[in-house]
């Protein structure tokens, strides 16, 4: 077999494959006097079956698929025989018969060969931030919001109180579908109507009636309804209040304390978890700061077949989030299948020069993963829960569990590596801006 390699860019090579004749027609001798042993045709006993009937009978059929798996062949043996990092399947063309030889081309791509530029011209901005006692009253003001409760009130509808009412909308005085309900329940602020919905409703009370003017967004789900103006009269039947709940020994028991801890152990307790957050917040955007100005200084060619992966990996991915978010039966109703790969792709190739990056940046730093610091991570991974020890044992035992500790605890190290040669500038952030930020990362 004779293989000539030609580059077609800098991640597909073109092999031009050429198979003696002689090596097909030993395999396809090979194969008749096999046929011969199992085939059944009427008038010949179990394998009794003369060889040049089965080459009358299937011989045609017999040497197309010799054919087919002589090129399969030849083209592994053709990538291991000429060293090449391939990556997917090759894409076979123009098949003939040349010469007492079966030639062939088949593209292939190859794993992407890079250099990674130096560390020094690198900027990159690394947060830090600070816990103020307000951060920590506003947290436990959070926790105490998550477990409100409602009093009537006589008084003007506002923002963050809850309004019940009733509404029915028109449009050119006609009724449409979904707009109208009773005993309807909205905290002002949330902004789960369409706007000036909300606004409409503050400073109304209870019994009143009102008919707010509003437009649907041009981008509204319901397409009949998009961009239209609309009428809804509104009708107040309770306005509510929020009350907080005292941080008594109710209270403090739902987080494990007893009355004698009080509410400076809470503090104390939510201060530990929220620098914890922190921490980890910090991390993540030291992380992604280093990966993209990574990326952005190395401009390189990844092949279609790592891109097209890792579009399916991303693709499963929404689908998992979509079950974790509305459970099996709603993950079951959500086809997948009809999400464009146009969707995922600029984030795919993305990732994708990532992990060729930071690949290269693993060799020739030679990095292997410190496991001191695989053991702090499960450690302060652990802390946060009831039974640290219990923790501790699962992460470290379960080997798939650890090794998806490892490869984060490696990319740290690659992080550390890279900031130690860069540009890096250190800016102050509150942490309440710390944490929106987060929060916005988490849905994007």
């Amino acid at each position: 077999m004779q293989v000539t390699i030609e580059a077609v860019s800098g991640v597909a090579r073109r092999l031009n494959v050429s198979v003696p004749t002689s090596r097909i027609n030993e395999q396809f001798e090979a194969r008749l006097k096999r046929t011969a042993k199992t085939v059944k045709i009427n008038g010949f006993r179990p394998g009794k079956v003369p060889v040049n009937v089965v080459r009358r009978e299937y011989g045609a059929g017999i040497y197309q698929e010799v054919v087919n798996d002589t090129i399969r062949d030849a083209v592994f043996e053709a990538i291991q025989q000429e060293k090449i990092n391939a990556v997917g399947m090759p894409n076979i063309e123009k098949v003939e018969n040349k010469d007492d030889a079966l030639v062939f081309e088949a593209t292939v791509e190859i794993y992407p060969e890079v250099d990674v530029n130096g560390f020094t011209d690198l900027e990159i901005e690394r947060k830090t931030t600070e816990i103020k006692d307000a951060d920590v009253d506003i947290m436990i003001e959070n926790l105490q919001k998550q477990r409100q409760t409602w009093a009537d009130t006589k008084g003007m509808a506002k923002k963050d109180m809850q309004v019940t009412f009733d509404f029915e909308g028109t449009i050119d005085g006609e009724k449409f579908e979904g707009g109208s309900a009773e005993d309807f329940k909205l905290v002002l602020g949330s902004g789960r109507m369409i706007p000036g919905f909300e606004d409409g409703i503050i400073g109304m009370k209870k019994g009143e009636e009102k008919v707010i003017d509003v437009t649907f967004p041009e981008d509204y789900q319901a397409e009949n309804l998009a961009g239209k103006a609309a009428q809804f009269t509104i009708t107040v039947k309770k306005v509510e209040k929020p009350q907080l709940p005292e941080i008594d020994a109710e209270f403090l028991q739902v987080f494990g304390l007893s009355e004698e801890d009080g509410v400076e152990k809470l503090k104390a307790d939510v201060r530990k978890n929220m620098e914890r957050e922190v921490k980890s917040g910090l991390r993540n955007q030291v992380k992604q700061a280093a990966f993209d100005a990574l990326v952005a200084a190395n401009e390189i060619e990844v092949p279609n077949a790592m891109v097209a992966q890792e579009i399916d990996r991303q693709r499963q991915q929404m689908v998992q989030q979509f079950t974790q978010q509305f459970g099996a039966q709603g993950a079951k109703a959500f086809d997948s299948s009809v999400l464009p790969d146009e969707l995922f792709k600029e984030q795919a190739e993305k990732s994708v020069k990532l992990g060729v990056l930071v690949s290269k940046v693993l060799q020739d730093a030679k990095l292997e993963v410190d496991q001191e610091r695989v053991k702090s991570f499960i450690e302060d991974m652990a802390s946060s829960y009831e039974d640290p020890t219990e923790v501790i044992e699962y992460f470290s035992t379960d080997k798939q569990q650890r090794e998806q500790i490892e490869s984060v605890v490696l990319e740290d190290q690659v992080v550390d590596h890279i900031l130690a040669s860069a540009k890096v500038t250190e800016k102050e952030v509150s942490y309440q801006d710390l944490l929106a930020e987060q929060q916005a990362r988490q849905q994007g």
